[in-house]
């Protein structure tokens, strides 16, 4: 027999289960990924036919995918740690990113005729993103939360009503935000409001 064992190695404690759940639900969540499928939805509707979809994802090209490269590219110089972006005196910058990304995507829009409902769609994530760069100057809404409202809000408008069931998906944000300690129920509920709220001021009459 060995008279000096080796130790038994230290235990390693289990993930808490509640916060894999939620870091999963952000991540699957996150706005870059709500608003292609969402803007893809909403430019098909707003075309009547496929074309929309190309419509589409030049909108979420412009609000989402473009944003998260940006914050990928600050990531790899050691700017930020990750794409959350905790610190919200750091967060300035992206807003501008997509204020100007949306802005020329937008324009592009103009320019080749695009359907009236994904330049109103547009608008209301531009004026959405104003909203959120005006509040995160003193304080720190989620902006996770707006965009996923946002867009089921926007969905609900150029589609039906029925859409307003996928609040269920917006409400997931909200919880996973809260759980993760990157937000307050307060922040999460402002950020949701927001966005519903710049959706609805441009409700295709």
């Amino acid at each position: 027999m060995d008279p000096n064992p080796d130790p038994d190695p230290p235990t390693v404690p289990d993930p808490d289960p509640v916060v894999t759940a939620a870091r999963r639900v952000t991540d699957a969540l996150q706005p870059r990924n709500v608003l292609l499928g969402g803007m893809l939805a909403i430019g098909a509707s707003a075309a009547g036919h496929w074309t929309g979809l190309l419509w589409g994802l030049l909108g979420a090209l412009c609000a989402g995918i473009v944003p998260a490269a940006y914050i990928e590219w600050e990531r790899g110089r050691g700017r930020w740690g990750d794409r959350h972006v905790v610190d919200r005196t750091k967060r300035a910058p992206i807003f501008f990113v997509i204020l100007g990304s949306i802005g020329t995507g937008s324009a592009l829009m103009v320019l080749g005729g695009a359907p009236t409902g994904i330049l109103i769609a547009m608008l209301a994530l531009w004026v959405m993103t104003v909203g959120l760069l005006a509040v995160n100057t003193v304080w720190k809404i989620s902006v996770d939360s707006a965009v996923a409202s946002s867009v089921v809000t926007l969905l609900a408008c150029v589609h039906s009503a029925w859409w307003l069931l996928a609040y269920g998906v917006t409400a997931a944000v909200c919880w996973s935000r809260v759980a993760l300690r990157y937000h307050t129920t307060a922040q999460t509920l402002a950020g949701a409001g927001l966005g519903a709220a710049t959706a609805l001021a441009y409700l295709p009459g």
